[in-house]
């Protein structure tokens, strides 16, 4: 009998049929687990913020949400994201380098717990639109620290960096809560890095960051009311990579943060997680359309790819190394050939695994790339040559629930407007 992938107890094949393909799907229970399995272990001073741009979906965020997270949001939409899932205002942070007039008003007019400005005159800018309503806008400060994190993915710190306030510039800034009246600079944030997968990495960043908001605040005269350790924490996708023990890496964490709580029992304690909450729970579906040989290398034609999951092949690069993939109609079957499988885009750049060991492809067959909850359409470009986005299904409670539908070509169409160049109309030229 042929073992099938299923998500709880759904089989992939019937997806596959209600909903088409390509096609992610998300389990919710792996969600409940993942947020669970950190939460009920760590330090309860210590509050989980879900990361909205790992998987911006406002049915995952509402679903993470109703089992405690809060929000952490960079761009004006995932702030209307964060409030429609129903997280209140007060549980939400907005944070990223470049924010406009128009979201920077939107953080105060709602009430967001805080603005997390990454320069001076970000500050500024948040302090003149506070006196223009009236309100008193509460920020906190990234910082980018002197110190680099270790063993990252991808450091975001500890270098020149477009993220946060140098440390040493901000220590020379003993006069910033008194020159913008009408802001609270009421809390620090620093992220040095994603991808760790080392527990004692990110203890050891935790105890810095802590340090370094201790002696910023004396320094700058701040109540400290809040303190954002940023996150980081990875996930494993490739051969050699092992995930984090939740369990070692709160031994490690609950008395760094029992020691600082101690001393501040009036400080909110935030860490931001995205991947690490969504990845495991998603796969990325394809059928798979024609089979190939070119010169002695096997191709499976499929019709997804790159424009729904670039993060399976990194942004920017050429398959390097491969996320774990599977013939998901056929499990039992064993691995005994190599297949790159590719997308259908007219790029050689559209491969989105790399002499794959699985078992013999077939036209029809249904191929799945695990750990794909977390950067899939949001970092992938949907648009090129016109395809779309995928449709996005949610698992839960046995129950599918379609969560995003696909794009069609009248979805793709209906923001663009026709010019007739045998028109002389001219309502729309500028004057």
């Amino acid at each position: 009998m042929t073992v099938e992938f299923q998500v709880q107890g759904v089989r992939v094949s019937e997806l596959a049929r209600r909903y088409g393909t390509p096609l992610f799907v998300y389990d919710g229970t792996v969600l409940r687990d993942r947020f669970h399995g950190l939460r009920d272990r760590l330090h309860p001073a210590m509050e989980i913020f879900y990361s909205l741009k790992a998987n911006p979906n406002i049915s995952i965020c509402a679903l993470l949400h109703s089992f405690g997270a809060r929000a952490e949001v960079s761009s004006l939409v995932e702030l209307t994201t964060a409030l429609r899932a129903g997280v209140p205002p007060q549980q939400v942070i907005f944070l990223g380098p470049g924010k406009s007039r128009q979201e920077l008003a939107a953080c105060l007019d709602t009430g967001i717990h805080a603005v997390v400005c990454e320069s001076i005159p970000e500050v500024a800018l948040v302090d003149e639109l506070a006196r223009e309503r009236g309100v008193k806008a509460q920020v906190a400060l990234r910082v980018n620290p002197r110190f680099a994190v270790k063993r990252s993915g991808l450091a975001m710190g500890g270098k020149p960096r477009q993220f946060g306030i140098d440390e040493e510039e901000l220590f020379g800034q003993t006069d910033l809560v008194k020159r913008f009246p009408d802001v609270d600079v009421m809390g620090v944030q620093v992220y040095m890095g994603t991808r760790i997968l080392h527990e004692a990495v990110i203890v050891e960043n935790t105890t810095r960051i802590l340090d370094l908001a201790e002696r910023l605040a004396a320094a700058l005269h701040l109540e400290l009311r809040m303190v954002d350790v940023g996150g980081g924490l990875g996930v494993s996708y490739f051969d050699g990579e092992s995930d984090l023990d939740a369990q070692v890496l709160t031994d490690g964490l609950n008395p760094v943060i029992e020691d600082f709580t101690a001393r501040h029992p009036g400080t909110r304690l935030i860490m931001e997680l995205g991947r690490y909450l969504t990845a495991e729970a998603g796969t990325y579906v394809m059928g798979v359309r024609y089979t190939k040989t070119s010169m002695g290398e096997r191709f499976a034609v499929a019709d997804g790819g790159t424009h729904h999951h670039m993060a399976a092949v990194g942004i920017g690069s050429f398959v390097k190394r491969n996320f774990p993939m599977a013939v998901l109609n056929r499990l039992d079957e064993l691995p005994t050939e190599e297949w790159n499988i590719t997308g259908p885009l007219c790029t050689p750049g559209d491969t989105i695994g790399k002499k794959v060991p699985l078992p013999p492809v077939r036209p029809g067959d249904l191929i799945g790339v695990h750990r794909s909850g977390a950067y899939g359409p949001t970092a992938s470009p949907g648009l090129f040559l016109s395809h779309g986005y995928p449709a996005e299904v949610l698992v839960h409670e046995g129950r599918c629930h379609l969560v995003r539908e696909r794009d069609s070509p009248d979805d793709l169409l209906q923001r663009q407007r026709l010019y007739d160049p045998t028109a002389h109309d001219a309502a729309d030229v500028p004057h």
